[in-house]
């Protein structure tokens, strides 16, 4: 069967420019939540205390009816985002800009517009790229600009192989070894309630998705990333950018290894997650103010 062009594509462009906002207050729990996690012990988050890099998206998390869920798990489109009937929806990338530090008790606003709808052709076939710009807001005061890509792409041809995925540079001064299993994914998920059927139904992933097992999430990957960027902030700087790529899936159960270095004479930082191949997941950039 051959393959949509993107011109198919091409009216879901009239996406663009949609908005929505949302309400949430930032909550102790999903912190305390997280913490136990990731493995962190860390005092019971209080009011007052900041919310980590990246854990702002344990908040604004879309409750939809069970009757408006799609196969894959994810909400059923063309509410907000556009009806694009590729079948796989993946997290592409996206890029985080910190203005001001959110808060436990701080009651908080999302905004949210569509700016880009692009389809492309890739090695895979046809896929449509989605960015959504978010602004986080406590009070007045805009904390968190975000713009995130989603990607919808083809289910896989029979036979066909995965992209190799490419090695990072060899050598780096920071590194830390995990291996994400079955309950840390689904505790993600969880978290953020996230339905997608990818990262806790292995009958699913591989049978429908066609993939070899669990796939651990793109944003959890970020996070981690953003962790040790944040970790390793030089003394009297903070993170307050970072801007990130998946590269290539990696599965539950095989070791995720996180590397870092810096960079433009401490400034910023290059990071970049590997899989049991030594291939690249993703990739980030940190710039630290």
């Amino acid at each position: 069967m051959s393959s949509p062009g993107t011109d198919a594509f091409g009216q879901y462009r009239q996406w663009v420019g949609r908005q929505r906002e949302e309400r949430d207050v930032i909550g102790a729990w999903p912190i305390r939540a997280m913490n136990a996690t990731l493995d962190i012990r860390a005092p019971d988050p209080v009011p007052g205390d900041e919310v980590p890099p990246a854990w702002h998206w344990l908040y604004f998390l879309e409750a939809r009816p069970a009757s408006e869920i799609a196969e894959d798990g994810h909400p059923q489109r063309g509410d907000f985002l556009p009806p694009v009937p590729l079948p796989r929806r993946m997290w592409a990338g996206g890029r985080l800009h910190w203005l001001a530090p959110l808060r436990v008790g701080d009651a908080v606003t999302r905004s949210s517009e569509i700016v880009s709808v692009e389809p492309k052709t890739g090695r895979t076939g046809t896929m449509v790229f989605v960015t959504v710009r978010h602004t986080i807001a406590s009070g007045s005061t805009a904390a968190i600009v975000e713009e995130h890509d989603i990607v919808y792409r083809e289910a896989p041809q029979p036979g066909q192989p995965a992209p190799a995925a490419q090695p990072g540079p060899p050598g780096a001064p920071w590194q830390r070894t995990l291996t994400p299993d079955a309950v840390l994914l689904f505790r993600y998920s969880a978290l953020t309630f996230n339905g997608h059927r990818i990262h806790y139904d292995a009958p699913y992933v591989t049978g429908v998705e066609g993939y070899p097992g669990l796939i651990v999430h793109g944003p959890l990957q970020a996070t981690l990333l953003i962790g040790l960027a944040a970790a390793h902030a030089p003394a009297g700087r903070r993170l307050a950018r970072f801007e990130y790529r998946a590269l290539a899936p990696t599965f539950a159960g095989l070791p995720l290894t996180l590397h870092g270095q810096p960079e433009a004479e401490g400034a910023a930082a290059s990071v970049w997650a590997t899989g049991d191949g030594g291939g690249r997941t993703m990739a980030g950039r940190a710039a630290y103010a």
